[in-house]
């Protein structure tokens, strides 16, 4: 087995908040997140696939192949966007690093072409990421 990635990155915005609760406790649990205005991140978004190499191309996976799927389920949808407003896939969801690692699964999952997805790894920041196996 060997696992290949692919390492895409996109700007959005977001605010971190749950509308039943008041503003006060939103900014407690979230902090400078929940601003009412949003904030923005450059995120970097890692998609990984395992499989056995194939023995006529010498690949799991054909990068190219994997790049365009990821620009076109992911990349289009959440470039430049606010997440709470713009992204149909994420409605009534909110998007913290950990949800949009599973919204993303879930949207790769079924259309990966050759390997299985193994793994997505969203940066926020250098130092906020999530990991997310299915």
């Amino acid at each position: 087995m060997i696992y290949v990635t692919r390492r895409v990155d996109f700007c959005s915005s977001h605010r971190l908040f749950n509308p039943e609760y008041s503003d006060e406790k939103n900014e407690a649990i979230y902090g400078n997140c929940s601003n009412l205005n949003g904030h923005g991140h450059n995120y970097i978004l890692d998609v990984t696939i395992k499989g056995e190499i194939n023995a006529e191309t010498g690949m799991v996976i054909e990068l190219n192949a994997l790049k365009k799927l990821i620009k076109t389920e992911v990349a289009d949808y959440l470039d430049h966007k606010n997440l709470n407003i713009d992204v149909n896939f994420l409605k009534d969801i909110n998007p913290t690093v950990e949800n949009l690692a599973v919204k993303i699964w879930e949207r790769l999952e079924s259309k990966i072409p050759n390997g299985t997805l193994h793994e997505i790894k969203l940066f926020e920041t250098e130092r906020n990421f999530a990991v997310y196996r299915g």
